[in-house]
């Protein structure tokens, strides 16, 4: 074996498993922590030279949160963000269509969402792997996906390294995903695009909301430090860029729309606005595993963000698999109940977040008055209405315990800060 594959052998020990996740975004760096607490040795190897996500934020549902109290990590997480307290959705015209609170989502989800930045997620998750497991500015290639006799072979710039499980965390452009199923369709243009920014927190008070109008999306969340995570979302041809700046573009779009929009619109720089066009696996995988590699996150089941569960998505995947892969364990057995508890759960959440997508950016006027009258009216008749259609998504629960969210420790954190489980330690 060469160097590389011999650094890991020596990380691995020759008695602990050794598993290579191949992403160190935050469904990879979730799964490392996960099979480490377990009792594999991990490596993480990723391809960009530093870990910089990308600057938006992230909002962590229930299920999520439950997820990360498995590996000791929900209560720094909600320390770090922001609690969703009142908010709701709104029109164009900023009139509001449905209000929501922090009381009912505790009531209906059992725990509220709560946003940070993405940097401070990842930075929290990088401080729980072991030390020297991640590897930035390395290629991966998986080029054998092992077997119950062979184990599994990720060449890298350094040379090869074997392990006994690989997990695919390599995003909506998976290579992994292409090496196991070649065949399978790839991700399509779901038929809108997004722009994401931070900016400081306006003088003005304002109410966290989406704000449902013509043909786009748009929403505006604080984040704890005092800054403001502003997303938007337009039905637009694929592969289009704005002729001056996506700054520009964002005003000609939205600067009529209600306060605080034009306001944070004026205060982001042309340079921080994001831009991607949303794609997503329509045709699902039958599953997520072959041989000895798993895979995760957008790898596995790339969705739109219309219920903002992609990242959470990834979150859950990662536990569920460290809780089906226990060292001395039978792998194959592990994988393939991996598949059977997230297939048909993603593959919902794809198809529902799909929909979601198409009665967000309807572009007709009658067809939009008639969705705002709809749901304007079903929230009057109660708000859980709404809300409940959200909760067989939010109220999941890990296969592990222990867990906070979702009980009266969650509750009782909000103020407090704290819980009784302790952080994963290095």
């Amino acid at each position: 074996m060469n160097q590389a594959g011999n650094q890991a052998r020596q990380q691995a020990g020759n008695q602990q498993p050794h598993a290579v996740v191949i992403g160190g975004g935050i469904g990879g760096l979730t799964a490392a922590i996960g099979l480490h607490a377990s009792g594999w040795s991990v490596t993480v190897l990723e391809r960009a030279a530093s870990l910089e996500p990308v600057g938006s934020g992230i909002g962590l549902a229930p299920n999520s949160q439950r997820a990360l109290d498995v590996l000791g990590l929900g209560a720094r997480v909600r320390a770090l963000a922001a609690w969703e307290g009142d908010g709701g959705l709104r029109a164009q015209s900023g009139r509001w269509l449905v209000r929501t609170s922090a009381a009912e989502a505790e009531g209906t989800y059992g725990g509220s969402l709560v946003m940070l930045h993405r940097a401070t997620l990842v930075d929290l998750l990088v401080s729980a792997l072991p030390q020297k497991s991640l590897r930035t500015g390395t290629r991966a290639r998986l080029t054998d996906p092992g077997a119950a006799d062979r184990r599994a072979v990720v060449a890298t710039d350094d040379g090869d390294i074997e392990a006994d499980l690989v997990v695919g965390a390599d995003g909506i452009n998976s290579a992994v995903r292409t090496a196991l199923f070649p065949a399978h369709p790839r991700p399509v243009y779901a038929g809108f695009t997004a722009w994401r920014f931070v900016v400081p927190a306006p003088d003005q008070a304002f109410t966290p909301h989406e704000t449902w109008g013509r043909g786009g999306v748009w929403g505006t969340q604080p984040l704890k430090d005092g800054r403001v995570y502003a997303y938007a979302t337009a039905r637009l041809p694929e592969g289009g860029r704005a002729p001056d700046s996506e700054k520009a573009e964002l005003e000609r779009r939205f600067a009529d729309w209600h306060d605080p929009i034009p306001g944070l619109i004026a205060a982001v720089r042309p340079e921080d606005v994001l831009r991607n066009d949303v794609r997503h696996l329509t045709t699902p995988l039958a599953a997520y595993h072959r041989g000895r590699v798993a895979l995760l996150g957008d790898a596995a089941h790339a969705m739109a963000p219309s219920l903002g569960q992609g990242g959470n998505q990834a979150i859950e995947d990662a536990v569920v698999l460290a809780h089906h892969v226990a060292p001395g364990a039978d792998l194959a057995a592990g994988l393939a109940a991996y598949s059977a508890a997230r297939v048909p759960r993603t593959t919902d959440i794809v198809r529902r977040a799909a929909r979601a997508a198409r009665v967000t950016h309807l572009t007709g006027a009658p067809l939009v008055a008639v969705r705002d009258a709809l749901i304007s009216t079903a929230s009057r008749l109660g708000p859980n209405l709404i809300m409940r259609s959200f909760s067989s998504i939010a109220d999941w629960r890990p296969p592990q315990a222990p867990y906070a969210a979702g009980t009266t420790t969650g509750a009782a954190e909000r103020s407090t800060g704290a819980t009784d489980r302790e952080p994963v330690q290095r």
